[in-house]
Parts: C-alpha cells; sequence; structure tokens
C-alpha cells in the first residue's frame, strides 16, 4: 500500500462510523459508513467516491481524463473519481470523503 493511501485512510478512519475492508462489489478496498459502501479504490491514488451530483458541481469537481474505469461516466452521476499523488490532494480528497459522510 502506498504512503499517500495510508495517510488517507488514517485520516478518514478518524471519521466515526467509518472504516476500510474488502468491497464485494469493486474488488480490492473500499469505504464503508456504518456498513455502507460509499467508496472504493482503484488503485494506491485513485479513489471513486460517492459524493452526489450536487456536492461535486459545488466543489467544481471534474471527472478526470483517460479514466480507465469509467470512461463514459456520466455528468450527472453522484460518483466522482479522484486521483491523489501529493499530501496536500490527500488531504483535499479527506475533506471530500467528510462531505460524502456528511450526505449520508
Amino acid at each position: 500500500m502506498s504512503k499517500l493511501k495510508t495517510q488517507l485512510l488514517q485520516e478518514v478512519q478518524r471519521i466515526e462510523g467509518v472504516e476500510c475492508r474488502p468491497s464485494p462489489v469493486a474488488g480490492g478496498s473500499a469505504l464503508f459508513y456504518f456498513g455502507k459502501e460509499f467508496a472504493h479504490f482503484h488503485n494506491d491514488n485513485e479513489l471513486d467516491l460517492r459524493l452526489t451530483k450536487n456536492v461535486i458541481q459545488a466543489q467544481r469537481l471534474s471527472h478526470p481524463s483517460g479514466s480507465i474505469h469509467h470512461p463514459t461516466r456520466s455528468l450527472s452521476s453522484p460518483w466522482i473519481e479522484l486521483r491523489f499523488a501529493t499530501a496536500n490532494e490527500v488531504a483535499h480528497v479527506a475533506s471530500l470523503v467528510k462531505l460524502a459522510v456528511a450526505s449520508l
């Protein structure tokens, strides 16, 4: 597991009810909030997060170009792929996870 993924997991698992465990749907690891999957990792540097369409728009997020896992994802999807390559990006993704949990 990459250092950045470890940092992200340490940060988000501080949120009450959030845990990381194997994903029965996506394979690999996923984040659960009181037993409900709301995010999964595509790899050690990409999280697919159910954030809601309204929050995605309010945060001015866009789906990454060149997506391998969801190349035809609709712009109105409540899910967003988030890539992180720096500690600052990990902090940003962690803040988005907190927003996702607040909307569950």
